[in-house]
């Protein structure tokens, strides 16, 4: 498939604003039992989930053809995931929303809205998840591990945002947090390195014979009927060699699990100065996110999809 850059924001944007809340009301419930924080670092983490999945929102529109009738995207909620999505987002951003402003007034039951908040969470990561792993004809993202790396992933991302929101604000719970994004993000890359090797072990259902409806043998293709590329070559196809996409895997292993995951190894053992320390999880963090936009660029890319055996040669 050709990536959309609109979506890879799209997706690791909410994904982190997701990983970033359930971090946060997971330390609630911690300050509710008498440790960690309050309203000084939970109101300023919920504004920052806000913001990233608001933005991850806007990067969405930029993949409309008609952004005017971009609301029609919910009317098929029965079927479509991804009318799910579109429900789903808003409520998470209103969750967050009204989450975030209970922390500032007493009479408000944040733990309650943070419940609703997280559920919400969680089923805003089973639906973008299966826009994909639903679709069937397109091995490389019909898999369990579709839901599994986009919830770790998000899950971890976010924790390491978490961490370094603790150490300006919460410096008690660093220690805790950093150590969450570090065994969340180990989880990630064993989850993704198994759907790596399961997806290097698939082989086409289609052939080229099947494609086109003939049983020869031997069919070698010299032009698809039209002498310059179309819809289908541009959409379907990332037009990118194997070295090139073996560079972006490599790239992103590295950027979004061993280079984070060595950083925050730091943070929990080098007993760094808070200034420090605050700034390596920053990085930590820009780090693991940009990984995350070449991992999520790889999964596009790596889909395979059937039409690409019939469309092959312009002439």
């Amino acid at each position: 498939m050709n990536p959309a850059f609109s979506v890879v924001f799209l997706t690791t944007l909410i994904g982190a604003a997701q990983g970033l809340f359930l971090a946060l009301y997971v330390a609630e419930w911690t300050a509710a039992a008498g440790e960690g924080a309050g309203a000084g670092f939970f109101a300023p983490g919920g504004v920052l989930a806000f913001t990233l999945a608001t933005a991850g929102l806007l990067a969405s529109f930029f993949h409309l053809g008609r952004p005017e009738r971009a609301w029609r995207a919910a009317a098929r909620w029965r079927t479509s995931w991804l009318s799910r999505e579109v429900i789903v987002l808003p409520l998470f951003l209103a969750g967050v929303f009204l989450w975030t402003v209970g922390h500032h007034s007493a009479a408000w039951p944040t733990l309650v809205l943070g419940a609703l908040t997280t559920a919400l969470a969680l089923l805003l990561f089973l639906c973008t998840a299966m826009i994909y792993a639903s679709l069937r004809f397109l091995q490389e993202w019909a898999s369990p591990y579709t839901l599994a790396n986009y919830t770790l992933l998000g899950g971890a991302n976010g924790t390491v945002l978490a961490s370094a929101l603790a150490g300006f604000r919460a410096p008690a719970l660093t220690d805790a947090f950093a150590l969450t994004a570090l065994a969340l993000t180990a989880v990630a890359f064993v989850s993704r390195a198994l759907s790596l090797a399961r997806n290097a072990r698939l082989r086409p259902r289609s052939t080229l014979q099947s494609a086109i409806g003939v049983r020869h043998p031997v069919v070698h293709q010299r032009s698809m009927g039209f002498m310059g590329g179309s819809f289908n070559t541009r959409e379907f196809f990332h037009g990118r060699s194997v070295a090139a996409l073996r560079l972006v895997k490599w790239g992103f292993l590295v950027g979004a699990f061993a280079l984070p995951a060595l950083l925050l190894g730091v943070v929990l053992a080098a007993g760094l100065h808070a200034g420090t320390q605050q700034g390596v999880l920053a990085l930590a963090f820009v780090v693991q996110y940009l990984g995350l936009i070449a991992e999520r660029w790889f999964f596009f890319a790596q889909a395979n999809h059937p039409q690409n055996l019939y469309y092959q040669a312009v002439s």
